[in-house]
């Protein structure tokens, strides 16, 4: 890991927060959609996490042989954004539009879970921050050595 490996991980880390962040964001703005462009009521989003392997398959393999010593991974990306497969909301309302036999299909987000994804999204997202600072002192210092 080169002087800046600490800040580009944290960076990572940022960015794929972020992007959670603004899933859960969509999550929550889309709770009451009951039909979206593309028919049916909306679906919650979900992201997926993966580490960033640090230079192709023989560095991946030699670092999970010594994973203890020196990590294998580079950071964190946001290797897909899925659907969720939760079933969705039922709502007795026959006068809407959209009702089948008087229900209504209403999308399957959980504004409980949304809030608390979007609490540890923002933890992780400071913690990522807090990361980056201690990193970057750390090579200020590094590089005032060298004076």
């Amino acid at each position: 890991m080169g002087l800046f490996g600490g800040m580009s991980i944290s960076a990572s880390g940022l960015t794929a927060n972020r992007t959670w962040l603004d899933v859960i964001a969509n999550n929550i703005a889309n709770a009451n959609t009951a039909r979206t462009p593309q028919g049916g009521p909306y679906r919650a989003e979900q992201v997926v996490f993966s580490p960033i392997a640090s230079g192709g398959f023989g560095a991946t393999l030699s670092g999970a042989l010594t994973a203890s010593q020196s990590g294998a991974t580079q950071g964190v990306q946001v290797s897909a954004i899925v659907q969720s497969s939760a079933p969705f909301k039922l709502v007795y309302d026959p006068a809407n539009p959209n009702a089948v036999n008087g229900y209504v299909q209403m999308p399957n987000v959980d504004i409980a879970t949304q809030m608390l994804d979007m609490i540890a999204a923002t933890r992780a997202y400071q913690a990522n921050v807090t990361a980056f600072g201690a990193a970057k002192a750390m090579d200020v210092q590094a590089i005032n050595l060298g004076k």
